[in-house]
């Protein structure tokens, strides 16, 4: 793997090899000039841990038809790198695949059939903070989140931090972990660590349920008054 250098308005983004002439072909879609306000996108091939191990790295673009993409991939970015934000490639046309996507993680998911344009547009919202993904679809994933028997069982949250309840917020108005670390003048990888705290309180493995479970127990006092709405869903997953 030989990574270029980064500057300050560059974003390296992981694509998870696989096949030569399918990476050769993303590879591409990052030769198309960044939009104004977007940083300049810089792709790092490697395997999954080698991508994983790299704390650059905050995005990885998986194709789920690649011998090393698919759902057990995204569960293992899950696990291992709950902040890293992942932009799905796969089939179109499947609601169910797409739903498991974004629950395991997945910040955006575009059909095999979608133009380097469109794709490159995508990682651009992503690396903004945004998701890309039918916004019925979204509502669905909180109503199954919210009605999932592991969030009803833990009825208490153990008490939040100053310091958490600022990063919480800043996580459901869909700030991404670069940002929430400008914002409140720490490291990236410590606001990794309050992440990590803040899922192992509520009980959560990955920010969308982080964020479906600080709304259902109003864990931030602005935000629990509010229902959930159509418009909300394209924030709760960042």
């Amino acid at each position: 793997m030989t990574p270029r250098n980064s500057g300050p308005q560059t974003i390296r983004v992981g694509l998870l090899a696989g096949e030569p002439v399918r990476d050769a072909g993303l590879k591409t879609i990052f030769d198309l000039p960044a939009q104004d306000d977007h940083a300049q996108l810089v792709p790092v091939v490697g395997s999954l841990p080698e991508l994983l191990a790299l704390d650059s790295i905050e995005y990885l673009v998986v194709d789920l038809h690649s011998s090393a993409g698919g759902l057990e991939a995204l569960e293992t970015i899950r696990r291992a790198r709950p902040d890293v934000r992942s932009i799905v490639i796969g089939p179109e046309g499947d609601d169910e695949l797409v739903l498991n996507s974004i629950i395991a993680g997945a910040r955006a998911y575009l059909g095999h059939s979608a133009g380097p344009e469109v794709v490159r547009k995508a990682i651009g919202v992503v690396t903004t903070g945004s998701i890309w993904a039918p916004r019925r679809l979204l509502c669905r994933v909180i109503d199954r989140l919210l009605s999932a028997p592991n969030l009803k069982q833990v009825t208490t949250v153990e008490q939040l931090t100053t310091r958490e309840q600022q990063v919480l917020e800043l996580i459901l108005n869909a700030h991404s972990t670069r940002e929430i670390a400008a914002r409140l003048g720490i490291e990236q990888r410590t606001v990794k660590a309050y992440i990590g705290r803040l899922m192992r309180k509520t009980g959560a493995d990955n920010r969308v349920k982080l964020s479906v479970s600080a709304l259902n127990r109003s864990l931030i006092p602005e935000f629990g008054t509010r229902k959930t709405t159509d418009a909300d869903a394209e924030h709760l997953t960042n």
